[in-house]
């Protein structure tokens, strides 16, 4: 396909001309701002900050120790312990952060330090790239926040880094050809692993693939009859998208797949590493907002009508509801002031009473993200497109 045979090569030498950068820490899907913005909620009793901490406390990953896995094999039982293990440490961060209780620190450096055994997946299946997108995404989070307590030493970070270069990028460079939802969960985790490696060769594949996949995953009606091709729709783009009745701004390429279950995986991925570039200078967020929030607000109007509106031969939408809605509205409608009625409907009734809060690197975003006021920035107030442009909020 000629689009993406441009667009690959364009990518690489996107990549190969990276620069030299400053990263701003902690800044993969948290910046020092927003948590310090979420400890005041908290000290103050306040909703639903305080009511989300005390449910993270009682959480049976709280208090969980580390198990140091040499070798994941997806095959195996290993995909729920190094899932489990990923979301303890990111627990634990979070609680060392809000709390100041070190329990939860050392807890949290832990499990980061068992990490450092490991050696490889696999076999370097599409399962395993999956895997480390899940894994990544979560385990890169926990470990910025945790760089800053200063009982962690400069080897263990070091010997962190290393083993994400050794174990995860080999796994995470090469774009997964299955749905869309592992290849943004792959750049989720490749650019938050980026900015804790301070890696600006790696952060900027991971912006160079966000780039190429947003269009291919999030249909805009400007975009022509169909999508943009990709590698891996078997040049049948109908077919790819799961057979939707028509082409509507804000459908997403697995929207008709099982009605919005992993279509929130994939949004989320999105949205996720849109706010990592943010945290560190970088805004893709504005190039892709009529996508991304024309896909957030038809999404919330079909599961608050349970109705996939005639889109799709199935109808009923899926029961799922996962807490990945407040990274987006928090951008949109608070940084940005976005009119999002049915996001925020949808957050108001169903994310925050009865959404899961955490499934795979969908974790706890009504505790970090909701409500956050719209003057809140990681750079002062800079928005810039350029990856290299100076950042006056380095710390």
């Amino acid at each position: 396909m000629k689009f993406l045979a441009v667009g690959w090569v364009a990518l690489g030498i996107w990549a190969a001309s990276a620069k030299a950068m400053t990263f701003a820490h902690p800044g993969a899907l948290n910046s020092k701002a927003e948590l310090d913005f979420v400890k005041v909620q908290i000290q103050a009793g306040n909703q639903p900050w305080k009511g989300e901490c005390e449910q993270l406390k009682r959480s049976n990953l709280a208090m969980r120790g580390p198990h140091g896995l040499v070798r994941i094999d997806s095959k195996n039982d290993d995909a729920n312990v190094s899932r489990d293990d990923a979301i303890a440490a990111y627990t634990q961060a979070l609680l060392w952060y809000f709390t100041d209780d070190e329990t939860y620190a050392r807890h949290s450096m832990a499990i980061l330090n068992s990490w450092t055994n490991l050696q490889s997946f696999s076999a370097g299946s599409e399962q395993d790239r999956l895997q480390a997108g899940w894994i990544g995404a979560v385990l890169a989070p926990a470990a910025e926040i945790l760089r800053s307590y200063p009982g962690w030493t400069p080897p263990e970070i070091g010997a962190l880094q290393a083993m994400f270069q050794r174990a995860f990028y080999p796994q995470l460079n090469t774009a997964s050809f299955w749905n869309g939802n592992v290849d943004l969960t792959q750049i989720d985790a490749l650019m938050a692993i980026a900015v804790f490696n301070e890696d600006a060769t790696e952060f900027n594949l991971g912006l160079g693939r966000l780039k190429l996949r947003s269009p291919a995953y999030f249909y805009l009606t400007a975009d022509g009859h169909g999508p943009k091709s990709i590698t891996g729709d078997g040049g049948n783009l109908q077919k790819f998208w799961f057979n939707p009745a028509r082409w509507i701004d804000g459908l997403t390429q697995e929207t008709c797949r099982d009605n919005g279950h992993h279509a929130q995986y994939g949004l989320g991925s999105a949205l996720h590493a849109a706010e990592v570039a943010w945290h560190q200078g970088v805004d893709v967020y504005t190039e892709n907002q009529a996508r991304y929030t024309a896909a957030m607000e038809l999404m919330a109007s079909q599961l608050l009508a349970n109705s996939m509106q005639g889109l799709c031969s199935n109808n009923l939408p899926t029961a799922d509801r996962y807490d990945t809605w407040e990274v987006g509205y928090s951008h949109y409608h608070n940084r940005s002031g976005v009119d999002l009625p049915n996001t925020r409907k949808l957050i108001l009734e169903q994310i925050r009473p009865r959404a899961a809060r955490s499934v795979w690197n969908l974790d706890y975003e009504t505790l970090t993200h909701a409500d956050l006021p719209g003057d809140i920035s990681p750079c002062g107030g800079v928005k810039t497109n350029s990856v290299n442009a100076a950042r006056s909020c380095i710390r």
